[in-house]
């Protein structure tokens, strides 16, 4: 059974989105700003984001991350031409739904690693998305890793990573930092 990772890109002052959060701009007004260090021009990041793919098996995210970037993954999900299957964790009738694409709707955190532990075999799960599916199975004890994508930007406002993470201290283990020019990617071990 492969690792269970959260990872997600913030900004220096802990935040995944900046303000002015809408349809248009889902990380809000200049977030974007989180997500250049995986479009490719930086050796280290590339490195980074392939390795990310190469083991992955199965994807969970939220509802609000499948409903905001759907117009840009359409059938194929994130991972694109790789296709790796994307599970959906909603309370909420999954909607309309690209033909042939890879998504599968599931309620509740449990049941959508069920499903992707299955779908991926040997290989690794990834949690993506939003900070609140991270923190949820973060709080549930059922995440293996932390990889931050730590962006060199202070945004001063927006939603904060890891606000409400709980009353009990996480302890982590360093397990990797590659530094680049657009992002410094810290990779945590969850000491259980």
């Amino acid at each position: 059974m492969g690792t269970v990772t959260f990872d997600i890109s913030m900004s220096l002052d802990g935040y995944f989105t900046a303000t002015g959060v809408t349809a248009e701009e889902p990380v809000g007004a200049g977030g974007q700003v989180l997500t250049e260090w995986a479009m490719g021009g930086d050796p280290t990041s590339s490195e980074v984001a392939a390795a990310a793919v190469s083991d992955l098996g199965a994807i969970i995210c939220g509802r609000r991350t499948y409903d905001t970037s759907l117009p840009w993954w359409k059938a194929d999900g994130p991972t694109g031409p790789a296709r790796v299957p994307l599970f959906v964790v909603t309370h909420r009738p999954a909607g309309e739904v690209p033909d042939n694409g890879v998504y599968t709707f599931t309620d509740g955190i449990e049941s959508a690693l069920q499903q992707a532990r299955a779908a991926a075999g040997d290989r690794d799960v990834a949690v993506m998305g939003g900070a609140d599916i991270g923190r949820q199975f973060i709080r549930a004890g059922l995440v293996d890793r932390i990889g931050i994508h730590l962006v060199p930007v202070l945004f001063g406002a927006g939603q904060r990573l890891f606000d409400d993470i709980g009353p009990e201290h996480i302890r982590l283990e360093v397990v990797s930092v590659a530094g680049a020019a657009k992002a410094t990617h810290l990779v945590y071990r969850v000491v259980k």
